[in-house]
């Protein structure tokens, strides 16, 4: 009996992800405001999801088409300072910092802090947008330099 290895559960997870989403965003591309209805199986009560549940699920396979996993959170959510570390892909004490210096807001329940996501969000934004200005100096640098590329 064959066995089917994690490394190829996900390639399979990935393309079908990757052609369900494209299929799904091509059938709702003429419609983007139409309600969608998916069933379970030949024989199950078809289920209506609202027009905004379809955006969330064709951004969520283009995730898993490339690979990532995908995590649902609402904007109004509460992290602790290690969710917001790896969602920044800093280290917590360093979130702590900044935390502590007023860059991201922040408050305590008892002695734990926590953070809104839409903060974080916002924070990191300004950090992509900070390494975006950094590597577009750099590039300019180089071939102002005429390093070959």
């Amino acid at each position: 009996m064959a066995t089917t290895t994690s490394a190829e559960s996900k390639w399979r997870d990935s393309a079908l992800a990757r052609d369900s989403g494209e299929r799904l965003a091509r059938a709702v591309s003429s419609k983007p405001n139409a309600a969608l209805t998916i069933s379970v199986g030949p024989s199950a009560e078809p289920i209506t999801l609202p027009p905004s549940a379809t955006k969330i699920l064709i951004d969520g396979l283009a995730e898993l088409a490339k690979g990532n996993e995908v995590r649902m959170l609402p904007v109004h959510a509460e992290l602790t300072t290690q969710e917001a570390s790896e969602l920044l892909n800093l280290s917590r004490p360093y979130v702590v910092r900044l935390l502590d210096g007023g860059k991201i807001p922040s408050y305590k329940v008892g002695t734990h802090r926590r953070v809104r996501l839409d903060d974080v969000l916002a924070y990191k934004s300004e950090l992509d947008a900070d390494r975006l200005d950094a590597l577009k100096k750099l590039v300019a640098e180089a071939q102002e330099l005429d390093m070959g590329y």
